[in-house]
């Protein structure tokens, strides 16, 4: 089965290719397909990652799934959230991975609270007009350390200390990563959701 990965990040699409690999499921970037990213102007996760879904089911023909994450900081009141992807444009540095985590680093000098959350929110749709969208969701609560740590992974990875693990997620092999990360509790959730509801074999 060939789904349609409403996003162009490149560290999205293996991670989640890894993670569907068991349902035989073909992952294929947007932007292989010609496919613009969507607005994605809601304030929450998953009506980012459903719109984007739609999106990109209506313009490819093809079943479609997207996610939608970002950081949850507690001293910030649960921000950068949906905007985590802008966070460095927003503190006058140029959009990328590591101008974010510069960017929160700097935000989070003399912050005690060092309590975040990841946040990853995935949706499913048959089609662009599916009444019946699947949704799974992960969090993978840690706490920002004081500077990057790790070589793995990317986004807020170098910076997300795990207190269970004793380290970042960019410290961890992938594999290991992917059984504790969002992005992994969610696209766990979401292949049994799949293998119920549109793979289970008819009565």
């Amino acid at each position: 089965m060939k789904l349609v990965l409403a996003s162009n990040n490149a560290g999205k699409l293996a991670e989640l290719q890894d993670l569907f690999a068991p349902l035989g499921v073909q992952l294929v970037r947007q932007a292989e397909l010609g496919i613009p990213e969507a607005p994605e102007p809601h304030r929450t996760f998953i009506e980012n990652a459903l719109a984007k879904a739609r999106h990109a089911a209506r313009i490819s023909g093809l079943p479609a799934l997207a996610d939608d994450a970002g950081l949850c900081v507690e001293a910030f009141g649960g921000l950068p959230g949906v905007d985590t992807a802008h966070y460095a444009t927003q503190h006058g540095l140029p959009k990328g991975d590591d101008h974010n985590v510069t960017a929160l680093l700097a935000q989070m000098r003399g912050v005690s609270d060092r309590r975040a959350a990841l946040v990853s929110t995935l949706v499913a749709l048959r089609h662009a007009d599916d009444p019946e969208p699947l949704v799974a969701t992960g969090r993978a609560p840690g706490l920002i350390t004081e500077q990057r740590m790790g070589e793995h992974g990317f986004g807020f990875d170098p910076v997300m200390f795990i207190p269970a693990l004793g380290k970042t997620f960019a410290q961890l092999d992938p594999a290991v990563k992917n059984q504790h990360s969002h992005r992994g509790q969610a696209a766990r959730a979401m292949l049994a959701l799949m293998r119920e509801r549109w793979f289970a074999p008819a009565i």
